[in-house]
Protein backbone atom coordinates (compact mmCIF):
# COMPACT_ATOMS: atom_id res chain seq x y z
CA UNK A 1 0.00 0.00 0.00
CA UNK A 2 2.53 2.37 0.80
CA UNK A 3 4.53 1.24 -2.42
CA UNK A 4 1.73 2.44 -4.43
CA UNK A 5 0.88 5.50 -2.61
CA UNK A 6 4.32 6.64 -3.49
CA UNK A 7 4.04 5.94 -6.85
CA UNK A 8 0.95 7.60 -7.11
CA UNK A 9 2.90 10.64 -5.86
CA UNK A 10 5.39 10.08 -8.38
CA UNK A 11 3.73 9.78 -11.84
CA UNK A 12 1.92 13.32 -9.95
CA UNK A 13 4.92 14.91 -10.01
CA UNK A 14 6.41 14.03 -12.88
CA UNK A 15 3.14 14.93 -14.71
CA UNK A 16 2.65 18.54 -13.23
CA UNK A 17 6.86 19.01 -13.51
CA UNK A 18 6.10 17.89 -17.68
CA UNK A 19 3.34 20.61 -17.85
CA UNK A 20 5.18 23.13 -15.43
CA UNK A 21 8.11 22.44 -17.45
CA UNK A 22 6.09 23.39 -21.00
CA UNK A 23 4.68 26.23 -19.44
CA UNK A 24 7.71 27.61 -18.41
CA UNK A 25 9.79 27.38 -21.20
CA UNK A 26 6.57 29.19 -23.33
CA UNK A 27 6.98 31.98 -20.66
CA UNK A 28 10.33 32.29 -21.07
CA UNK A 29 10.44 32.38 -24.89
CA UNK A 30 7.59 35.22 -24.77
CA UNK A 31 9.46 36.57 -21.98
CA UNK A 32 12.54 37.32 -24.72
CA UNK A 33 10.33 38.36 -27.48
CA UNK A 34 8.45 40.72 -24.87
CA UNK A 35 11.78 42.30 -23.85
CA UNK A 36 11.99 43.39 -27.57
CA UNK A 37 9.10 44.92 -27.95
CA UNK A 38 9.60 46.96 -24.67
CA UNK A 39 12.87 47.98 -26.31
CA UNK A 40 10.71 49.01 -30.09
CA UNK A 41 7.67 50.59 -28.27
CA UNK A 42 10.14 53.25 -26.49
CA UNK A 43 11.84 53.96 -29.74
CA UNK A 44 7.97 54.26 -31.36
CA UNK A 45 6.81 55.99 -28.27
CA UNK A 46 9.86 58.18 -28.59
CA UNK A 47 9.30 59.27 -32.32
CA UNK A 48 12.33 57.87 -33.30
CA UNK A 49 12.93 55.94 -36.36
CA UNK A 50 11.56 52.36 -35.83
CA UNK A 51 12.90 51.01 -39.37
CA UNK A 52 16.39 51.90 -38.25
CA UNK A 53 16.27 50.38 -35.01
CA UNK A 54 14.59 47.61 -36.66
CA UNK A 55 17.39 47.32 -39.19
CA UNK A 56 20.59 48.29 -36.80
CA UNK A 57 20.02 46.19 -33.18
CA UNK A 58 19.84 42.63 -32.84
CA UNK A 59 16.70 40.35 -32.53
CA UNK A 60 15.90 37.61 -30.39
CA UNK A 61 15.58 35.41 -33.51
CA UNK A 62 16.89 35.69 -36.76
CA UNK A 63 13.62 34.61 -38.43
CA UNK A 64 11.57 36.74 -36.21
CA UNK A 65 8.38 38.40 -37.83
CA UNK A 66 7.57 42.26 -36.69
CA UNK A 67 4.41 44.03 -36.60
CA UNK A 68 2.88 47.25 -35.93
CA UNK A 69 -0.65 47.60 -35.38
CA UNK A 70 -2.47 50.68 -34.27
CA UNK A 71 -4.97 50.28 -31.02
CA UNK A 72 -7.55 50.37 -33.82
CA UNK A 73 -6.50 46.89 -35.56
CA UNK A 74 -5.05 48.24 -38.28
CA UNK A 75 -1.36 47.15 -39.46
CA UNK A 76 0.87 49.98 -40.29
CA UNK A 77 4.22 48.22 -40.39
CA UNK A 78 5.22 44.41 -41.09
CA UNK A 79 8.65 43.20 -42.16
CA UNK A 80 7.08 40.08 -43.91
CA UNK A 81 4.14 40.60 -45.78
CA UNK A 82 2.99 43.75 -47.99
CA UNK A 83 0.45 45.27 -45.76
CA UNK A 84 -2.35 45.62 -48.61
CA UNK A 85 -2.90 41.97 -47.97
CA UNK A 86 -3.05 42.39 -44.42
CA UNK A 87 -7.19 43.00 -42.41
CA UNK A 88 -7.67 43.99 -39.56
CA UNK A 89 -5.81 42.50 -36.51
CA UNK A 90 -7.94 43.55 -33.02
CA UNK A 91 -9.36 40.57 -32.63
CA UNK A 92 -6.33 38.60 -32.93
CA UNK A 93 -6.38 36.31 -29.20
CA UNK A 94 -2.29 38.19 -28.86
CA UNK A 95 -3.70 41.74 -29.80
CA UNK A 96 -6.64 41.25 -27.77
CA UNK A 97 -4.63 40.37 -24.71
CA UNK A 98 -2.05 43.13 -25.46
CA UNK A 99 -4.98 45.35 -25.53
CA UNK A 100 -6.83 44.63 -22.15
CA UNK A 101 -3.80 43.74 -20.35
CA UNK A 102 -0.51 45.27 -21.62
CA UNK A 103 0.77 42.04 -23.49
CA UNK A 104 -0.39 38.59 -24.69
CA UNK A 105 0.87 35.80 -26.35
CA UNK A 106 -0.58 32.69 -28.12
CA UNK A 107 1.60 29.41 -28.78
CA UNK A 108 0.51 28.32 -31.89
CA UNK A 109 -1.76 29.72 -34.35
CA UNK A 110 -1.67 29.91 -38.37
CA UNK A 111 -1.45 33.15 -39.98
CA UNK A 112 -4.22 34.24 -41.92
CA UNK A 113 -1.70 36.11 -44.35
CA UNK A 114 0.74 33.83 -45.42
CA UNK A 115 -0.62 30.52 -44.13
CA UNK A 116 2.38 29.78 -41.77
CA UNK A 117 2.24 28.27 -37.90
CA UNK A 118 3.75 31.02 -35.55
CA UNK A 119 4.20 31.86 -31.96
CA UNK A 120 2.96 35.65 -30.96
CA UNK A 121 3.29 38.06 -28.61
CA UNK A 122 2.36 41.52 -28.69
CA UNK A 123 2.83 44.34 -26.31
CA UNK A 124 1.13 47.33 -26.12
CA UNK A 125 2.08 51.13 -25.75
CA UNK A 126 0.19 54.45 -25.69
CA UNK A 127 -0.52 54.83 -29.37
CA UNK A 128 0.52 51.13 -30.70
CA UNK A 129 0.74 47.39 -29.98
CA UNK A 130 3.88 45.78 -31.07
CA UNK A 131 3.64 42.05 -32.02
CA UNK A 132 6.75 39.44 -32.77
CA UNK A 133 6.19 35.97 -34.09
CA UNK A 134 8.29 33.38 -34.84
CA UNK A 135 7.27 30.98 -37.52
CA UNK A 136 7.05 27.46 -35.82
CA UNK A 137 9.62 24.75 -37.17
CA UNK A 138 11.43 21.82 -35.88
CA UNK A 139 13.97 23.86 -33.74
CA UNK A 140 10.69 25.74 -32.54
CA UNK A 141 8.92 22.62 -31.58
CA UNK A 142 12.41 21.17 -29.85
CA UNK A 143 12.55 24.75 -27.86
CA UNK A 144 8.86 24.50 -26.32
CA UNK A 145 8.77 20.92 -25.73
CA UNK A 146 9.62 19.35 -22.51
CA UNK A 147 13.53 18.38 -21.71
CA UNK A 148 12.69 14.48 -21.55
CA UNK A 149 16.06 13.82 -19.75
CA UNK A 150 15.04 16.04 -16.64
CA UNK A 151 11.83 13.75 -16.53
CA UNK A 152 14.35 11.07 -16.22
CA UNK A 153 16.15 12.30 -13.99
CA UNK A 154 13.43 12.62 -11.79
CA UNK A 155 11.85 9.86 -12.51
CA UNK A 156 15.13 7.73 -11.24
CA UNK A 157 15.30 10.16 -8.31
CA UNK A 158 11.20 9.41 -7.52
CA UNK A 159 11.82 5.40 -7.58
CA UNK A 160 15.13 5.63 -4.97
CA UNK A 161 12.90 7.61 -2.95
CA UNK A 162 9.88 4.88 -2.85
CA UNK A 163 12.14 1.93 -2.70
CA UNK A 164 13.71 3.87 0.47
CA UNK A 165 10.45 4.85 1.56
CA UNK A 166 9.36 1.04 1.30
CA UNK A 167 12.10 -0.47 3.74
CA UNK A 168 12.41 2.32 6.07
CA UNK A 169 9.41 5.48 6.36
CA UNK A 170 12.19 7.17 8.91
CA UNK A 171 13.85 8.67 5.91
CA UNK A 172 10.66 9.93 3.95
CA UNK A 173 10.57 13.33 5.54
CA UNK A 174 13.82 14.50 4.56
CA UNK A 175 13.83 12.73 1.47
CA UNK A 176 10.49 15.42 0.89
CA UNK A 177 12.27 18.15 2.59
CA UNK A 178 15.23 18.30 0.17
CA UNK A 179 13.22 18.04 -2.83
CA UNK A 180 11.13 20.93 -1.65
CA UNK A 181 14.54 22.95 -1.06
CA UNK A 182 15.47 21.84 -4.91
CA UNK A 183 12.03 23.61 -5.71
CA UNK A 184 12.47 26.17 -3.91
CA UNK A 185 15.70 26.90 -5.21
CA UNK A 186 14.48 27.09 -8.90
CA UNK A 187 11.95 29.50 -8.12
CA UNK A 188 14.56 31.76 -6.50
CA UNK A 189 16.64 31.40 -9.67
CA UNK A 190 13.79 32.39 -11.59
CA UNK A 191 12.94 35.11 -9.81
CA UNK A 192 16.41 36.35 -9.98
CA UNK A 193 16.72 35.88 -13.94
CA UNK A 194 13.25 37.62 -13.81
CA UNK A 195 14.73 40.80 -11.78
CA UNK A 196 17.88 40.60 -14.00
CA UNK A 197 16.01 40.65 -17.12
CA UNK A 198 13.94 43.56 -15.59
CA UNK A 199 16.84 45.99 -14.67
CA UNK A 200 18.36 44.85 -17.95
CA UNK A 201 15.43 46.51 -19.83
CA UNK A 202 15.34 49.31 -17.27
CA UNK A 203 19.21 50.44 -18.08
CA UNK A 204 18.77 50.48 -21.48
CA UNK A 205 15.86 52.74 -22.04
CA UNK A 206 18.14 55.50 -20.41
CA UNK A 207 20.71 54.80 -22.20
CA UNK A 208 19.43 54.61 -25.67
CA UNK A 209 17.92 57.63 -25.42
CA UNK A 210 21.32 59.23 -23.71
CA UNK A 211 23.20 58.02 -26.87
CA UNK A 212 20.71 59.11 -29.52
CA UNK A 213 21.14 62.71 -27.60
CA UNK A 214 24.68 62.58 -27.52
CA UNK A 215 24.95 61.38 -30.91
CA UNK A 216 22.86 64.14 -32.47
CA UNK A 217 25.24 66.99 -30.53
CA UNK A 218 28.47 65.15 -32.17
CA UNK A 219 26.88 64.57 -35.57
CA UNK A 220 28.14 68.49 -36.51
CA UNK A 221 24.55 69.47 -37.16
CA UNK A 222 23.77 72.80 -36.93
CA UNK A 223 21.86 73.29 -33.54
CA UNK A 224 19.85 76.14 -32.38
CA UNK A 225 21.30 76.90 -28.75
CA UNK A 226 17.52 76.04 -27.55
CA UNK A 227 17.87 72.73 -29.03
CA UNK A 228 21.07 72.00 -27.72
CA UNK A 229 20.00 72.84 -24.49
CA UNK A 230 17.08 70.59 -24.69
CA UNK A 231 19.52 67.90 -25.31
CA UNK A 232 21.86 68.60 -22.94
CA UNK A 233 18.83 68.29 -20.03
CA UNK A 234 17.61 65.30 -21.46
CA UNK A 235 20.55 63.47 -20.90
CA UNK A 236 20.60 65.00 -17.58
CA UNK A 237 17.59 63.73 -17.06
CA UNK A 238 18.18 60.07 -17.85
CA UNK A 239 21.31 59.88 -16.21
CA UNK A 240 19.67 61.57 -13.01
CA UNK A 241 17.04 58.32 -13.13
CA UNK A 242 20.07 56.26 -14.13
CA UNK A 243 21.79 56.83 -11.16
CA UNK A 244 18.40 56.35 -8.43
CA UNK A 245 17.38 53.23 -10.43
CA UNK A 246 21.34 52.02 -9.34
CA UNK A 247 21.11 53.58 -5.84
CA UNK A 248 17.70 51.51 -5.36
CA UNK A 249 18.76 48.63 -6.87
CA UNK A 250 21.98 48.45 -4.66
CA UNK A 251 19.59 49.07 -1.72
CA UNK A 252 16.97 46.45 -2.33
CA UNK A 253 20.09 43.59 -2.89
CA UNK A 254 21.74 45.13 0.58
CA UNK A 255 18.09 43.76 2.56
CA UNK A 256 17.56 41.06 0.95
CA UNK A 257 21.39 38.95 0.97
CA UNK A 258 23.07 41.33 3.52
CA UNK A 259 20.80 42.25 6.04
CA UNK A 260 22.86 41.16 9.36
CA UNK A 261 25.51 43.93 7.77
CA UNK A 262 23.05 46.79 8.04
CA UNK A 263 23.44 48.43 11.32
CA UNK A 264 20.61 48.76 14.09
CA UNK A 265 20.10 51.89 16.37
CA UNK A 266 17.58 53.69 18.53
CA UNK A 267 14.85 54.91 15.90
CA UNK A 268 12.55 57.76 16.75
CA UNK A 269 9.55 57.10 14.21
CA UNK A 270 8.18 60.59 15.29
CA UNK A 271 11.20 62.75 14.31
CA UNK A 272 11.54 60.56 10.43
CA UNK A 273 8.10 62.01 10.00
CA UNK A 274 9.30 65.17 11.47
CA UNK A 275 11.91 65.27 8.97
CA UNK A 276 9.27 64.49 5.76
CA UNK A 277 7.12 67.28 7.17
CA UNK A 278 10.29 69.34 6.75
CA UNK A 279 10.95 67.82 3.33
CA UNK A 280 7.36 68.43 1.91
CA UNK A 281 7.25 71.74 3.23
CA UNK A 282 10.55 73.31 0.58
CA UNK A 283 8.74 71.73 -2.20
CA UNK A 284 7.84 73.37 -4.93
CA UNK A 285 4.01 74.46 -4.21
CA UNK A 286 2.63 72.90 -7.33
CA UNK A 287 4.13 69.35 -6.18
CA UNK A 288 3.68 69.79 -2.31
CA UNK A 289 0.95 67.62 -0.69
CA UNK A 290 -0.05 68.89 2.82
CA UNK A 291 0.87 66.52 5.75
CA UNK A 292 -1.82 65.63 8.26
CA UNK A 293 -0.41 63.79 11.19
CA UNK A 294 -2.04 61.87 13.94
CA UNK A 295 1.08 60.75 16.57
CA UNK A 296 0.04 61.22 20.16
CA UNK A 297 2.94 58.60 21.39
CA UNK A 298 6.83 58.71 21.21
CA UNK A 299 7.38 55.36 19.33
CA UNK A 300 11.43 54.44 19.59
CA UNK A 301 12.23 50.82 17.32
CA UNK A 302 15.33 48.81 17.30
CA UNK A 303 16.07 49.71 13.91
CA UNK A 304 17.86 51.17 10.48
CA UNK A 305 17.08 55.07 10.14
CA UNK A 306 18.22 55.16 6.66
CA UNK A 307 15.51 52.30 6.31
CA UNK A 308 12.73 53.65 8.03
CA UNK A 309 13.30 56.88 6.71
CA UNK A 310 12.69 54.82 3.19
CA UNK A 311 9.46 53.79 4.30
CA UNK A 312 7.85 57.26 4.68
CA UNK A 313 10.44 58.92 2.12
CA UNK A 314 8.70 56.40 -0.86
CA UNK A 315 5.54 56.18 0.44
CA UNK A 316 5.14 60.21 0.19
CA UNK A 317 6.92 60.43 -3.26
CA UNK A 318 4.12 57.80 -4.41
CA UNK A 319 1.62 60.34 -3.15
CA UNK A 320 3.26 63.15 -5.23
CA UNK A 321 3.93 61.36 -7.98
CA UNK A 322 0.78 59.18 -8.70
CA UNK A 323 -2.32 60.21 -6.47
CA UNK A 324 -3.31 63.39 -7.80
CA UNK A 325 -4.51 64.32 -4.33
CA UNK A 326 -3.81 66.86 -1.67
CA UNK A 327 -3.33 65.73 1.32
CA UNK A 328 -1.28 62.71 3.19
CA UNK A 329 -2.18 61.17 6.45
CA UNK A 330 -0.27 59.39 9.29
CA UNK A 331 -1.55 57.90 12.10
CA UNK A 332 -0.88 55.59 14.95
CA UNK A 333 -3.05 53.00 14.29
CA UNK A 334 -1.57 51.00 17.43
CA UNK A 335 1.61 51.37 20.31
CA UNK A 336 2.79 48.93 22.46
CA UNK A 337 6.39 46.95 24.26
CA UNK A 338 6.33 44.59 21.33
CA UNK A 339 5.29 46.66 17.82
CA UNK A 340 3.57 49.63 16.27
CA UNK A 341 1.20 49.79 13.85
CA UNK A 342 0.76 53.16 11.26
CA UNK A 343 -1.27 54.21 8.69
CA UNK A 344 -0.22 56.32 5.56
CA UNK A 345 -2.65 57.88 3.45
CA UNK A 346 -3.57 60.25 0.65
CA UNK A 347 -6.71 61.72 -0.53
CA UNK A 348 -6.15 60.68 -4.44
CA UNK A 349 -7.88 58.86 -6.98
CA UNK A 350 -6.32 55.58 -6.14
CA UNK A 351 -6.28 52.23 -8.08
CA UNK A 352 -8.30 49.99 -9.42
CA UNK A 353 -8.58 47.49 -7.81
CA UNK A 354 -6.70 44.55 -9.89
CA UNK A 355 -3.07 46.68 -9.23
CA UNK A 356 -3.80 46.27 -5.46
CA UNK A 357 -1.67 42.55 -5.62
CA UNK A 358 0.63 43.93 -7.62
CA UNK A 359 1.99 47.23 -6.50
CA UNK A 360 4.90 46.31 -4.27
CA UNK A 361 6.54 43.81 -7.27
CA UNK A 362 9.90 45.56 -8.82
CA UNK A 363 9.31 47.33 -12.08
CA UNK A 364 5.70 47.05 -11.80
CA UNK A 365 4.07 50.30 -12.94
CA UNK A 366 0.24 50.39 -13.25
CA UNK A 367 0.71 53.29 -15.87
CA UNK A 368 3.52 52.36 -17.73
CA UNK A 369 4.28 55.62 -19.98
CA UNK A 370 2.89 58.11 -17.29
CA UNK A 371 5.56 56.45 -14.74
CA UNK A 372 8.14 57.21 -16.57
CA UNK A 373 7.58 60.87 -17.09
CA UNK A 374 7.77 61.08 -13.78
CA UNK A 375 11.13 59.82 -13.27
CA UNK A 376 10.47 56.93 -11.14
CA UNK A 377 12.42 53.70 -10.78
CA UNK A 378 9.59 50.81 -10.27
CA UNK A 379 11.22 50.19 -6.82
CA UNK A 380 9.61 52.58 -4.43
CA UNK A 381 6.97 50.39 -2.86
CA UNK A 382 9.38 47.46 -3.33
CA UNK A 383 12.20 48.87 -1.15
CA UNK A 384 9.13 50.27 1.29
CA UNK A 385 8.23 46.30 1.39
CA UNK A 386 11.70 45.44 1.91
CA UNK A 387 12.05 48.00 4.69
CA UNK A 388 8.74 46.87 6.34
CA UNK A 389 10.04 42.80 6.13
CA UNK A 390 13.35 44.05 7.58
CA UNK A 391 11.99 45.46 10.74
CA UNK A 392 10.11 42.18 11.51
CA UNK A 393 6.73 43.29 10.27
CA UNK A 394 4.19 43.68 7.09
CA UNK A 395 2.43 45.98 5.04
CA UNK A 396 -0.91 45.89 3.61
CA UNK A 397 -2.82 48.23 0.74
CA UNK A 398 -6.19 48.87 -0.31
CA UNK A 399 -8.63 52.12 -1.40
CA UNK A 400 -9.77 54.63 0.38
CA UNK A 401 -13.86 54.26 0.66
CA UNK A 402 -13.12 58.12 -0.60
CA UNK A 403 -10.16 57.91 -2.87
CA UNK A 404 -7.05 57.29 -2.55
CA UNK A 405 -4.22 54.79 -1.29
CA UNK A 406 -4.44 53.28 2.24
CA UNK A 407 -0.94 51.55 3.63
CA UNK A 408 -0.81 49.53 6.77
CA UNK A 409 1.74 48.47 8.37
CA UNK A 410 3.44 46.88 11.41
CA UNK A 411 7.06 47.81 12.43
CA UNK A 412 8.39 45.18 15.28
CA UNK A 413 10.65 47.34 18.04
CA UNK A 414 12.88 44.56 18.63
CA UNK A 415 14.71 44.01 15.77
CA UNK A 416 13.31 40.65 14.70
CA UNK A 417 13.40 40.17 11.09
Amino acid sequence: MLLAFSWAMVLCFVGFQYIREKEYKSEFLNAQLQQYNRHLLDTVEEGLPYEDYIATHDKPFDDVRISIITLSGAVVYDNAISLDSLDNHRDRPEVATALAQGEGHHISRQSASDGREYFYSATRGERVVVRTAIPYSSTLHDLLEADWSFLVVMISIALAMSVVAYFTTRRLGKDIERVNRYEAEQERTRLKRQLTNNINHELKTPVASIQVCLETLLSGIALSDEKRQELIERCYAHNDRLRRLLNDVSLITRMEDGSALINREKVVINEIIGEVAEELSVMPEEERLMLHTDFNDKVIIDGNPSLIGSIFRNLTENAIAYSEGKNIYISLLENNDNMCCIRFEDDGKGVEPRHLPHLFERFYRVDKGRSRQKGGTGLGLAIVKHAVQFHGGTITVVNRPNGGLRFDFILNKHGIQ
